[in-house]
């Protein structure tokens, strides 16, 4: 047997903050000499923290890398164990995004990554070259400081592997691994028996399942020991980066992470006999001929040991059933997580939340409880740093610190229903409770006065008085009525998050939570500058179908039971009279229901259509139900309404990134905010369409004898 424990780990690194991530890194490297580990990886830029983005074009962010791998090397970190770090290198004129490898405090080789995530949330290439020597290692010379230092002048550089006397060791860099020919591929059939997967990967719901085939495959047709590390927490932005590493072994799951933790450090060991891996490949015929040939890759020769031989003492790790979280779980978890780093690294010392009583608000109180849940028993689990987070934010003293949720939240969690003279009492009553079950401090105010004084100016400057449109009032009256009622709720939000404290005695500031949610985004069902906006919002790129199903787990498993009557009460924004013959309605003001947006902004996104293939797309999914005049109605007016409000984007909240259709302009969905929202070349394109496939039907109609009549009316869910 050849007997190998390897340690990879899930870290909590913060973009910028060398001294934090250094901390972190030597923290996990003690944790995998404890545990007798011979290898460590550690995650993907680690160094510098992978959000650095256009800091990775300063100087400074390289040099201050190498500062800290020459604390690493010329201390006894990498003392008799193989340590892969992630930071930015320069050779030449060209900056790499590289894993530097390590061991008895010399580094062995820098492999560069190849293929660039550039996709999507990721922008590799504006700061990174991709590796493009795949056939060789070039020399490189390390920077002076450090070859004094480690009395070593130069290093292997590019694309290789490291061959031990009794393994080989390869370095595969995050999306390398989902490349249509990833580089394990040919590293497998060149002897290399374990692979360490580097990687900043951010998490989406129902995402990590397909991270974890992806390992699984790596290692069930071609054998051998895949390990995988990853950042975990927010490092900076709107990523959630969600850790969950782990160790797999010729395709199965022999050790796994945590997917969500406020930990800062995180460290999964395995015990691994790779003579498994050797017996695998030496019983698949097909491995064995294409090994033969394989195209050679070049590799670093490395006169060390990383193996034991057979012994009792040392059990070996068996496969392990895969933890996946439910969708409503990953809600409550990553959104929380995120927020606590937020809230820890902010300066802020509490959030504050309007709380309309609504699915969207109440949602994001939810989240904020369980963030408060969370807190408090990873402090009863023993984690130090969290709990000296906890005491300074809740401002604790004389030696107190959080042991119940409530408790703290009551601490940390402002929460306000600002009502107007169109608020029901029973969306007033339903903040209430939930505000009382959560444990937050709740206020209770109207802002009617405030609205009147500003329709009283109005009426001095122009003589007119705008009425509501139930009142008589036109549609401009109407919509202008509503702006201001959501434009005085996000002055006063800040307002108070701003002077709370002051009448708390605290120090700091508080972080207004925004709570639209991501069809309401794309459709633009928002005002600008209204409560949505905020400082940070955790629902902003969740669907209103994925926060419904949330609202009904957290009201048992969160202990929030209001929760369940607030997502069945139909959405409404109350900025209307109530009348006995009115109730304003979201899905009748936007004139589409959420589950269509959910539909639309799918099939905009993620299938990148435009408004004439969104109309052939849905003539199969809904052609049972409606007419292709009746599909086309409905695309043109979610491209109409899209374009108008698209402006709406560019001074969005920032939100927790966690659906793939988000429509999140700075980062993620880019697009001109301009449009002609007529799209009069699209929609005479799709009117062609309509009329084709009118006169087809009719010509197949009559042939067959049969009359066609055109449905009056459809459900517009039916289908979908």
């Amino acid at each position: 047997m050849r007997l190998v424990k390897v340690a990879t780990c899930n870290l909590n690194q913060w973009a910028m903050d060398f001294d934090c991530n250094l901390k972190n890194i030597k923290e996990s490297i003690s944790r995998a000499k404890e545990a007798g580990a011979v290898i460590r990886l550690g995650p993907e830029l680690e160094i510098t923290g992978y959000g650095c983005e256009d800091h990775f074009l300063e100087l400074d962010t390289v040099n201050h890398a190498w500062e800290c791998l020459k604390e690493l090397l010329v201390g006894d970190w990498t003392d008799d164990i193989l340590c892969s770090f992630g930071m930015p290198v320069i050779k030449g004129s060209e900056r790499y995004n590289c894993q530097v490898l390590c061991l008895n405090r010399k580094i062995i080789m820098i492999r560069a990554k190849m293929w660039l995530a550039n996709d999507g949330n990721y922008r590799e290439l504006r700061w990174f070259t991709a590796w493009k020597q795949s056939d060789q290692l070039e020399e490189f010379h390390l920077p002076s400081d450090i070859s004094e230092a480690l009395m070593q002048k130069t290093v292997p550089f590019g694309y290789g592997f490291m061959q031990f006397l009794d393994t080989a060791v390869a370095a595969e860099i995050c999306e390398e691994l989902f490349t249509p020919i990833p580089p394990h591929t040919e590293l497998a059939l060149n002897g290399v028996e374990v692979f360490m997967n580097a990687s900043g990967s951010h998490h989406q719901l129902r995402k990590l399942d397909l991270r974890m085939r992806a390992f699984i495959g790596a290692t069930h047709t071609r054998g051998g020991v895949y390990m995988y590390s990853n950042h975990q927490g927010c490092d900076g932005g709107r990523l959630y980066y969600d850790g969950c590493a782990c160790i797999v072994v010729n395709g199965d799951v022999v050790a796994q992470g945590s997917q969500f933790s406020i930990k800062d450090v995180e460290v999964v060991v395995a015990q691994i006999d790779l003579d498994a891996v050797a017996s695998l490949r030496g019983s698949i015929s097909s491995f064995q001929e294409q090994a033969s040939c394989k195209q050679h890759v070049s590799s670093v020769y490395v006169p060390y040991k990383l193996c034991k031989p057979f012994n009792l003492q040392m059990s070996l790790s068996s496969p392990l059933k895969i933890s996946y979280h439910s969708p409503e779980e990953e809600i409550a978890f990553g959104p929380g997580c995120w927020l606590w780093d937020y809230l820890r690294r902010s300066g802020a010392s509490g959030f504050l939340l309007p709380l309309s009583g609504g699915a969207d608000s109440s949602s994001v109180a939810g989240i904020v409880g369980c963030m408060c849940q969370l807190v408090v028993k990873e402090i009863a689990n023993g984690d130090e740093q969290v709990k000296s987070d906890a005491i300074r934010i809740g401002n604790y003293t004389d030696g107190q610190f959080p042991t119940d949720s409530k408790e703290f939240a009551k601490r940390i969690f402002y929460t306000v229903f600002m009502g107007s003279e169109n608020s029901s009492d029973a969306t007033r009553a339903r903040a209430k409770m939930l505000a009382d079950e959560i444990g937050s401090w709740h206020l209770d105010v109207s802002i009617d006065s405030v609205v009147s004084a500003f329709l009283s100016l109005f009426q001095t400057l122009t003589g007119k008085r705008p009425r509501y449109k139930v009142d008589g009032g036109s549609n401009i009256e109407n919509l202008g009525l509503q702006n201001v009622q959501a434009r005085i709720r996000m002055v006063l939000a800040f307002m108070l998050a701003s002077l709370l404290p002051w009448v708390h005695s605290k120090p700091g500031f508080y972080l207004v939570l925004g709570s639209s949610n991501v069809d309401e985004g794309l459709r633009g069902y928002l005002t600008k500058y209204d409560c949505s906006s905020a400082d940070i919002n955790p629902i902003g790129s969740i669907s209103k179908q994925d926060l419904r199903i949330f609202l009904r787990w957290a009201a048992i498993h969160l202990g929030f039971s209001s929760l369940a009557e607030i997502e069945a009460a139909p959405p409404t924004a109350e900025l209307e009279p109530i009348r006995s013959n009115y109730s304003q309605l979201d899905e009748v003001d936007m004139g589409m229901t959420y589950d269509e947006l959910s539909v639309y902004g799918r099939l905009r996104k993620i299938y990148r259509c435009g408004p004439v293939s969104m109309f052939k797309n849905l003539c199969f999914g809904w052609g049972s139900k409606l007419s292709p005049s009746e599909v086309a109605d409905k695309v043109k007016h979610f491209f109409k309404y899209y374009s108008i409000n698209r402006h709406k984007m560019t001074v969005i909240t920032p939100s927790y990134h966690a659906e793939s259709y988000s429509p999140e302009d700075n980062r993620f969905d880019l697009r001109q905010f301009l449009y002609n929202s007529s799209w009069p070349y699209q929609f005479r394109k799709m009117d062609q369409l309509v009329n084709e496939l009118s006169v087809g039907k009719d010509v197949a109609a009559s042939s067959n004898g049969v009359g066609v009549v055109a449905a009056n009316s459809a459900d517009p869910k039916a289908g979908l």
